[in-house]
């Protein structure tokens, strides 16, 4: 079943989106945001195991494909990486809105994803979505520093080469984030950029402001 645009949005009016490159802010914002006023948030990235068992290989093969290891997972190349990604993004997004659509019809949802600017576009309007980006650099290293990507860490550390699997996933995700990072930069969309100088409480009361909290 194909939905127009305008269809999705209007279902979507309770959403707020927030989204941008890796190690931008998306969940640490997303969370401290819910807590302040109360709502309910949904991680993309949390959903992905429970999306993938109600997925099916013949519609979802991205999300489907299997890999023995560390070592058969990070020794693709770069652009067979970054086509893995951007297939899994694309098909999970079907089962987002429908879960978007059910948990938004009496309460607000704030989404911390990962959405390009054409799926931005196609789902909602420009009042309810901001964009937190970092210049895309060194993001293996960011991720294995967070607790809440403990299970990236140990991964990659298992791989028979582990500067090597890092060297491959950071170019993997150099090459996707950095045309997206200048593309958001040049658009009309409202963004904020992670510095050495940025704060969490700084970064939620300009999104607060954007999105017009607490007269949600």
């Amino acid at each position: 079943m194909i939905f127009q645009d305008n269809v999705i949005k209007e279902f979507l009016q309770n959403v707020y989106f927030v989204t941008g490159t890796p190690c931008g802010g998306k969940t640490t914002i997303s969370r401290e945001l819910a807590k302040r006023h109360n709502l309910l948030v949904y991680d993309i990235d949390e959903k992905f195991e429970e999306h993938q068992k109600v997925s099916n290989a013949t519609f979802q093969p991205a999300m489907n494909q299997v890999f023995k290891n560390a070592d058969e997972f990070f020794g693709r190349t770069v652009e067979e990486y970054k086509k893995w990604l951007l297939d899994n993004t694309r098909e999970q997004l079907d089962f987002v809105l429908l879960d978007l659509i059910r948990l938004s019809q009496n309460q607000i949802v704030l989404c911390d994803c990962h959405l390009t600017m054409e799926q931005a576009k196609q789902i909602t309007e420009p009042s309810r979505i901001v964009f937190l980006i970092k210049e895309p650099s060194n993001i293996v290293d960011d991720y294995c520093n967070r607790p809440d990507h403990q299970g990236f860490h140990d991964f990659i550390n298992s791989a028979s080469d582990v500067e090597k699997a890092k060297e491959t996933c950071n170019e993997t995700l150099r090459s996707l984030n950095e045309k997206h990072y200048s593309d958001i930069k040049a658009s009309d969309y409202f963004w904020l950029e992670r510095t050495s100088e940025s704060t969490v409480e700084d970064t939620v009361k300009k999104v607060e402001r954007y999105f017009g909290m607490p007269r949600l």
